[in-house]
Parts: structure tokens; C-alpha cells; sequence
């Protein structure tokens, strides 16, 4: 009888030990993708996790958007950042998974390229440019700066740009060279925007893009380009007036968190997406993105709360959608 009930308290005790653990691991919220987003939801993150003295904690990984979608519909993740939208085959992964998801955007960037400050002779480009160094025919062909303009240096083109798994490469390849991920390989990549900063910042000869946020953390060792727009005109250099203009064009595009449905269920999941809208357009502005009009983020707060399901864009990529059309859209899977 007194084995018995030892048995019985020290199952009781697993079973309470087992509880906490559980508990415990409940309070873990997951976030992974894009690099570009990183810096907006890890200062989120900090602030959240301040708040709440430590109690729930936030993880935020990069692996890019293609990388985070990937973990996101394995149904591995809470929360994916992304760069650009959802795809269809992701969509099509996360529907046979039974992942249902709530998309908001949480900002606009300005895709920058960048050289290096000791560069002399380029004061801008023009997409034509642009497409020449980075096209696939490029490949191993267009080696010289004065290979695309004879203007310019008989000189090495070291080009710096995103890996095929970020939402970055996608969107740069689609507006500058009109096909997403048509891209020449013989280039440094990396998902990781810090390595592309270094890269460009230790070499004369040097180009690359990344989101916003990197280039103004390092504006003492980059130089941003100015991009003459697809119409025609002057170039406009990236910053947040020629975003809210419109005239930072082709590279101006919106930027996203994606949350699971089910992950809404969790109440620590619910309060972390409160937390990030009514803080976003604050930590947005502090990590040199363009924060959204006050009725994005607490348009969001609203579908999480209607569960609006699914995304705005169809599975398709958008070249050129101004914070005034994103606004007006309604969401589907």
C-alpha cells in the first residue's frame, strides 16, 4: 500500500513536472525569414520581452523569406517575416500542411543599392544598367564597369547581392531584371545583409542591394545610388519622402510578418501581434524603414481578430504597389 502511494505522488509530481515543462515551452514564441524585416521584429521582440520581465521569449531566426515560408508552412514556426508576398507554391505547401495564415504588412522599404564611398564615377543608374551587370547573359561575360557604360572605368565589377532564398533577390530580379530569380550566379550571396555590407565597404569596385535599414546603419561606409525611375526623369535616391511620394521607383516595396492561425489560439501569440502594431510604426521609424498610416497596424489588429485568412497579392510578387493601393485590398488564401 505505501509503495503504492510513493507510486501514486511520484506520477502525481511527473505529471506536475511535465505541466510546467509544457508550460514552459508554450511561452516560447518562434519567428523566422527575411533578413530585410529582421531588424523591425527583433527590436519588437526586445521591447515585448522587456515588457513582459522575460516571461514569454521571442526567438527570431534568418533564414530568408523563402527559408522562413519553408519552416513557417512545416508548421515549425509561429510568425514568418517576409520581404515580399506569400508565392503560390508556398501557398499550396501551407494549404496541404493545413497552415492558415493572417498577412500584414508592417512597413515599406526601399530596396537600396549601394557602392562603396570611395567610388568616384557612378552618381547614378538607370535600370538598363542595373539589368546589364546583373541579367543571367551577364554571367561570366560583363566583368567591367565600361562594359556597361563606356562611360565608365575599365575596372572589375564586384557585384554583392541577397541569396536565392530571400524575398530581397526575388523582388530585385523581378524590377530590375523582369523575371523573378533570373539572376547571373557569379556574384557573392548571402541571406545574411551584414556580409553584403562588409563585402561593398572593403572594395573600390564594388555593388550591391539590400533593404534600407543595413544601408542607414552604415552610411559611413556605404554610399546609396540613385535610380533614374523606369519612366524616366531625374534619379532618385532611396529615403523615406520618395517612398510616401511614390518616386522611389522600381525598388519602393511593402514588407510583411505572416501569423498562423492556430498560433492565435495561444495567448501569448495574440498579445505579441497587439504589442507589435501598436508599436510599429514607432520601432519602424527607429530602425529607418517607413512605417505604415496608423490604419494599417490597427487594420491588422482587426483581421487577426475577424481571422481575415490569406493574402492580398494571389501568390503573385508586385513590382511598383504604393502604400495607398496596398491599403485598399482585401485578403484571401
Amino acid at each position: 500500500m505505501f509503495k503504492q502511494s510513493k507510486l501514486v505522488s511520484a506520477l502525481a509530481v511527473a505529471g506536475v513536472a511535465l505541466f510546467g515543462a509544457q508550460a514552459a515551452q508554450a511561452q516560447v514564441i518562434k519567428i523566422d525569414g527575411s533578413s530585410t524585416v529582421y531588424p523591425i521584429t527583433e527590436a519588437v521582440a526586445e521591447e515585448f520581452q522587456k515588457a513582459k520581465k522575460n516571461a514569454i521569449k521571442v526567438t527570431v531566426g534568418i533564414s530568408g523569406t523563402g527559408g522562413g515560408f519553408k519552416k513557417f508552412c512545416r508548421d515549425e514556426t509561429d510568425f514568418s517575416n517576409a520581404s515580399r508576398p506569400i508565392t503560390e507554391k508556398e501557398m499550396a505547401d501551407c494549404k496541404a500542411a493545413g497552415v492558415e495564415y493572417i498577412e500584414m504588412p508592417v512597413a515599406f522599404d526601399a530596396l537600396t543599392v549601394v557602392i562603396n564611398p570611395k567610388n568616384s564615377f557612378l552618381k547614378q543608374a538607370t535600370v538598363a544598367e542595373l539589368k546589364a551587370m546583373w541579367e543571367p547573359a551577364a554571367q561570366g561575360k560583363i566583368t567591367k564597369w565600361n562594359q556597361v557604360n563606356p562611360a565608365w572605368p575599365d575596372a572589375p565589377i564586384k557585384l554583392f547581392g541577397a541569396g536565392a532564398d530571400s524575398g530581397t533577390f526575388e523582388y530585385f530580379t523581378e524590377a530590375i531584371v523582369g523575371k523573378a530569380k533570373s539572376s547571373r550566379g557569379d556574384y557573392t550571396a548571402s541571406e545574411d545583409d551584414n556580409v553584403l555590407v562588409q563585402g561593398v565597404s572593403r572594395d573600390v569596385n564594388a555593388i550591391g542591394y539590400f533593404g534600407y535599414a543595413y544601408y542607414a546603419e552604415n552610411q559611413a561606409r556605404l554610399k546609396a545610388l540613385p535610380i533614374v525611375p523606369p519612366k524616366g526623369g531625374a534619379a532618385v535616391a532611396p529615403s523615406e519622402d520618395a517612398v510616401i511620394k511614390g518616386t522611389y521607383q522600381p525598388l519602393s516595396r511593402p514588407i510583411f510578418v505572416y501569423v498562423k492561425a492556430k498560433s492565435l489560439d495561444k495567448p501569448e501569440v495574440r498579445e505579441f501581434v497587439e504589442f507589435y502594431m501598436k508599436n510599429a510604426a514607432k520601432l519602424t521609424k527607429e530602425v529607418k524603414y517607413v512605417p505604415l498610416p496608423a490604419k494599417a497596424y490597427t487594420g491588422n489588429i482587426e483581421h487577426v481578430a475577424k481571422k481575415k485568412l490569406g493574402t492580398v497579392f494571389g501568390g503573385k510578387n508586385e513590382v511598383g504597389i504604393t502604400i495607398e493601393d496596398l491599403m485598399k485590398r482585401e485578403a484571401k488564401l
